[in-house]
């Protein structure tokens, strides 16, 4: 078996974060019009972003972790929940397991800041992608940057 044409890991240099911000720009506000102003907030100053990268180096997904304060309003105050975000795959990079290999990642991270359970604001039509990972949707569905999302939980 042949090594995995990528890996994942958690984005700590600022060349890192960068591309995670790249890969965002180019899936978020390029091909889904979300406004660069409504992508980039202060939350991505103190989450944990992952990368998944070519082995060459090119970035091919993104996403994010906001756990304890920074979580608080998007997973109802609860301080054992992390709440994960921001997960893009570029469209060339789609059906290698990336975004799969993202969540986990973004898991492990939950997992060793001691959460028990992960929260995500998933858009609908990912709604299959997620319940195949393990989320369950919860609560009515409501508009975030112009697109139907539902929230969904795992525990980790």
């Amino acid at each position: 078996m042949s090594p995995a044409p990528y890996t994942v890991r958690v984005a700590e240099e600022a060349a890192d974060r960068e591309a995670c911000f790249a890969v965002r720009r180019e899936v978020f506000c390029g091909e889904q019009g979300v406004p660069e102003e409504l992508e980039y907030d202060a939350y991505d100053a103190v989450a944990v972003h992952v990368l998944a990268v070519r082995e060459d180096g090119v970035p091919l997904g993104a996403g994010r972790l906001l756990y304890g304060e920074a979580a608080a309003s998007k997973v109802d105050g609860d301080p054992s929940v992390g709440s994960l975000g921001r997960l893009a795959v570029t469209k060339a990079a789609r059906g290698l397991g990336i975004g799969a290999a993202l969540v986990r990642a973004i898991e492990d991270a939950a997992r060793a800041r001691g959460l028990t359970a992960v929260d995500l604001h998933a858009q609908t039509h990912a709604l299959g992608f997620y319940e195949r990972l393990g989320y369950v949707a919860y609560g009515p569905e409501f508009a975030d940057a112009g697109m139907p999302h539902r929230a969904m939980r795992r525990e980790v």
